[in-house]
C-alpha cells in the first residue's frame, strides 16, 4: 500500500505540471457517499506503477439505473475552465463553424448528386438519411463528446477509453496526414481555376489554336474544350500511371499558396482559424444559396428535379447501393479522422455536444441537398437544351429530304419550331400521316429527354471539369466562374483546417512542450506536408490520388470507426460513458441518451462491420481501375492499375492499421510483466482506509 500511494502522489504531482486532460478515468466509482475507496486507483495512476487494471465495480456495467453513481460523483473534477496553456475557441459560433467547415467539403457538394443519380435517385436519398441519423449522428456525437470530455486529440482520447485499442488514435493521425497530402491538391486545383477565371473569354471555353496557325488543336477538336483544358493544360496528364515526370510548375505554385494559407490560418491556434472560418463557412452557404436560386430559374430545371425525386425501389435492398451510401456518408461527414475530437477539445465541458452533433449533421445534409438540387436543376437544363438541339437537327434533316424530293412537301416542319422546339416538334410529328411517319423515322435521331439526362450525368469523370461545363450554362460565365471556384476553394480550405487540427492537437497532447512553440510547430508540419503533396501534382499524380481516395481512405475510415465504437460501447461501456456525459453537461439525462446507447451497442457496430466486409470484398475480388486520358482518341478511358499499384495500396493499408496491433501488444507486455512480478512476490490486497485517515 505504501509503495502504491507514493507512486500515486508522484503521478499526481507530475499531472499538475502538464496539460490537465482528466483522462485518468472518466467515471470514478464509489461504494457509498460515506465510504470513498482511496485504494481504487485510476488507470493512469496504475500506469505510473507499471500496472493496468480496470478498477470499476461490476455494477457500473449493469443495465439497472444506479443514481448513486451520479450523486456521489466528485463534481470538482468537471470544471469548465481550460488549462492555462490550452487554447480555446473564442465563442460557440466559431467552434460550431469549425465543425461544419470540416464536415462540409468538396465531396459533399459534388459526389453526392452523382451518386444519387446512379444509385436509385430518391432511394439513395432515403438510405442516406436513414444512415445519417441511425449511424452518422451517434458516431459524430461520440467523437465530439470524447474530445470535449478529455480535452485531448484522437491519440490521447482512445488511450484513455481503452488502452488495449489505444493504437486507433495513431491510425486516425496517419489517415489525417495522408488525406491531408492529396486533399490539399484539390484546393490547389480550385485556386488555379479561380485565378484563370479572371479572363474573358474563359480559357477553357474555346479550343486553343495551333502555333503559327488559325486551326484549332486537333486533340481538342475531338473532345470538349473543358475536358481538354483540364487534362492537357492543368494536369498535363500522362496516358498511363506508369509514366512519371516532374511536378507541374503552375500547380506547384498553387499548392504552395494553399499550404501558406493553411499555415497562416492555424499558426495562432483556434482563435486565428476561427475568424477565417466565420467568413469561409458563411460565404460558402451564401454562394450555395445563390447558385440554387439561379439554377431554379433555368428552363428544364423542373425536369431535372423530377428525375431526382424518382425513386427506384430495387436500390433499397441492394447491398452495393448501401455500401456506396455508407462510403459517401463517412467521407462526407468526416468520421474517423479524429478532427471532430480535436476541435471539440478546445470547448468547455459544459457545452451541449448533443445539440452540436445534430446541428453539424443537419447543416451537412442541407449543403448536400442544396448542391444536389442545384446540380440536378442545371443538368435538367442542359439535357433540355440538348434535346431541343436534337429536335432541330431532325427538322433540318426533314427539310433536306424535302428539298431532295424524298419526302412530300406536307412533311415540312412548322416555321415557329425554333420558338419552342420540344412542344411544337412533338405536336407536329403526331399530326403527320402514318405513311409519312414511316418514311421519316429511319432518317431521324431518337430524341429522348431521359436519355439526354443520363448522357449528361455520365458526364466528365472529374468534378472540376463538370463545374466548368455548368458555368457555360449561365449568362456572364466569368462572374459565375469566380463565384463557383471561390465556393470550392472555401470548402476545401475549411476542410483542410479541420484535417490539420487532427494532426496538430494529438502532437501537442503527446509533446506538451510544443504548445509553447505553436508557430514553429505549424511551419514544421506544413513544410513537409507541402513537399510530400508535390507527388500529386506530377503528370501522373492525379492517378495516385484516385488510388488513395477511391480504395484506401474508405476502408481505413470504416476500420477506425468500428474500433472507436467497440472501444466505447463494449470495452469502456456505453452506460458508463453516458453517465460521464450527464455529469459533464450538468443536466439530467436526455430522453435520447438511451437511444444512443442502443445504437452504439448494437445497430452501429452491425452496420459498420457489414459495410467494412463488403468494402473489403469489393477491393479483393474486383480489379482496381482509374479514369485516364487517352491522347490518341482525346477521351477518358478506364484503365486497370498495374499489379505494383495494388501492392502499394496494400502496403499503405497495412502501415495505417499496424499501430492498432502494435499498441495492443505494447499494452499486453506492459501489463503482464509487472503483474507477474507482483504475483511472484505474493498477493497485494487493497483495502479501503478508515474514515478520517489522510
Amino acid at each position: 500500500m505504501t509503495a502504491v500511494s507514493e507512486n500515486t502522489e508522484a503521478q499526481d504531482e507530475k499531472a499538475q505540471t502538464s496539460r490537465p486532460s482528466d483522462s485518468s478515468c472518466l467515471t470514478t466509482a464509489t461504494t457509498s457517499a460515506s465510504q470513498p475507496l482511496k485504494s481504487e486507483l485510476t488507470s493512469e495512476e496504475l500506469m505510473g506503477t507499471g500496472q493496468k487494471f480496470d478498477t470499476l465495480p461490476s455494477y457500473i456495467w449493469d443495465d439497472e439505473d444506479n443514481d448513486e453513481i451520479l450523486e456521489t460523483r466528485d463534481h470538482d473534477e468537471l470544471k469548465d475552465e481550460a488549462p492555462h496553456d490550452q487554447p480555446s475557441w473564442a465563442n460557440k459560433i466559431e467552434y460550431l463553424l469549425a465543425q461544419v467547415g470540416f464536415s462540409v467539403g468538396l465531396t459533399t457538394v459534388w459526389r453526392f448528386p452523382y451518386l444519387c443519380f446512379h444509385n436509385g435517385g430518391g432511394s439513395f436519398l432515403i438510405i442516406y438519411i436513414l444512415m445519417l441519423f441511425l449511424v452518422g449522428v451517434p458516431l459524430l456525437f461520440l467523437e465530439m463528446a470524447a474530445g470535449q470530455r478529455m480535452r485531448q486529440g484522437s491519440i490521447g482520447v482512445w488511450k484513455v477509453i481503452s488502452p488495449w485499442l489505444g493504437g486507433v488514435g495513431y491510425t486516425s493521425f496517419m489517415v489525417c496526414c495522408i488525406v491531408g497530402l492529396y486533399y490539399s491538391v484539390l484546393v490547389a486545383w480550385s485556386l488555379f481555376y479561380l485565378i484563370q477565371s479572371f479572363q474573358s473569354p474563359l480559357p477553357w471555353a474555346l479550343c486553343p489554336s495551333l502555333r503559327n496557325s488559325s486551326d484549332s488543336d486537333p486533340e481538342c477538336a475531338r473532345t470538349a474544350s473543358t475536358t481538354y483544358f483540364w487534362y492537357r493544360h492543368v494536369l498535363k496528364a500522362t496516358d498511363e500511371v506508369e509514366i512519371g515526370g516532374l511536378p507541374v510548375t503552375h500547380l506547384s505554385v498553387s499548392l504552395f499558396v494553399t499550404w501558406l494559407i493553411i499555415c497562416i490560418s492555424i499558426i495562432k491556434g483556434p482563435k486565428s482559424s476561427g475568424k477565417m472560418l466565420c467568413v469561409s463557412v458563411f460565404l460558402s452557404y451564401f454562394i450555395l444559396f445563390c447558385l440554387l436560386i439561379r439554377s431554379l430559374m433555368l428552363e428544364g430545371a423542373k425536369f431535372g428535379l423530377n428525375s431526382l425525386l424518382a425513386a427506384q425501389a430495387p436500390a433499397l435492398y441492394s447491398v452495393e447501393v448501401w455500401r456506396r451510401t455508407g462510403n459517401q456518408l463517412f467521407l462526407s461527414m468526416g468520421h474517423g479522422f479524429g478532427s471532430f475530437t480535436a476541435i471539440s477539445s478546445y470547448i468547455p465541458r459544459s457545452n451541449n455536444c448533443v445539440v452540436d452533433a445534430f446541428a453539424v449533421a443537419l447543416l451537412n445534409l442541407a449543403a448536400s441537398l442544396t448542391a444536389m438540387v442545384f446540380v440536378f436543376a442545371v443538368i435538367g437544363h442542359v439535357a433540355t437544351e440538348n434535346n431541343d438541339r436534337c429536335y432541330l437537327g431532325n427538322a433540318e434533316t426533314v427539310m433536306n429530304l424535302i428539298v431532295a424530293g424524298v419526302l412530300p412537301p406536307e412533311a415540312r416542319p412548322p416555321d415557329n419550331l425554333y420558338d419552342e422546339p420540344s412542344s411544337i416538334y412533338s405536336r407536329w410529328f403526331r399530326n403527320l400521316p402514318e405513311q409519312v411517319k414511316s418514311m421519316i423515322l429511319p432518317q431521324l435521331s431518337n430524341c429522348n429527354l431521359s436519355e439526354q439526362l443520363k448522357e449528361v450525368m455520365e458526364g466528365p469523370g472529374v468534378a472540376i471539369v463538370a463545374f466548368t461545363d455548368i458555368i457555360s450554362v449561365f449568362p456572364g460565365p466569368t462572374f459565375w466562374a469566380i463565384i463557383i471556384f471561390v465556393l470550392l476553394a472555401n470548402l476545401g480550405l475549411s476542410t483542410m483546417i479541420g484535417i490539420m487540427q487532427g494532426i496538430i492537437t494529438p502532437l501537442q497532447d503527446t509533446f506538451t512542450s510544443l504548445r509553447r512553440h505553436t508557430k514553429l510547430l505549424a511551419v514544421g508540419i506544413c513544410v513537409p506536408m507541402f513537399l510530400g503533396s508535390l507527388i500529386f501534382v506530377t503528370p501522373s499524380g492525379s492517378y495516385y490520388m484516385n488510388l488513395l481516395d477511391d480504395y484506401w481512405a474508405s476502408l481505413l475510415l470504416f476500420f477506425i470507426v468500428i474500433l472507436e465504437n467497440v472501444a466505447m460501447a463494449w470495452i469502456y461501456g456505453a452506460r458508463r460513458f453516458l453517465a460521464d456525459l450527464i455529469i459533464m453537461l450538468g443536466r439530467p439525462m436526455s430522453p435520447i441518451f438511451p437511444i444512443f446507447r442502443w445504437l452504439w451497442s448494437f445497430l452501429s457496430p452491425f452496420v459498420l462491420v457489414v459495410l467494412f466486409i463488403n468494402t473489403l470484398i469489393h477491393l479483393s475480388l474486383k480489379s482496381i481501375t482509374y479514369l485516364a486520358w487517352d491522347s490518341s482518341i482525346s477521351n477518358e478511358v478506364i484503365r486497370t492499375y498495374p499489379s505494383w499499384a495494388k501492392v502499394l495500396l496494400i502496403i499503405f493499408i497495412v502501415i495505417a492499421i499496424l499501430p492498432v496491433p502494435a499498441y495492443f501488444l505494447y499494452t499486453l507486455v506492459d501489463v503482464a510483466f509487472p503483474v507477474s512480478m507482483i504475483h511472484s512476490k505474493g498477493p497485494v490486497v487493497l483495502e479501503p482506509e478508515a474514515k478520517g485517515t489522510h
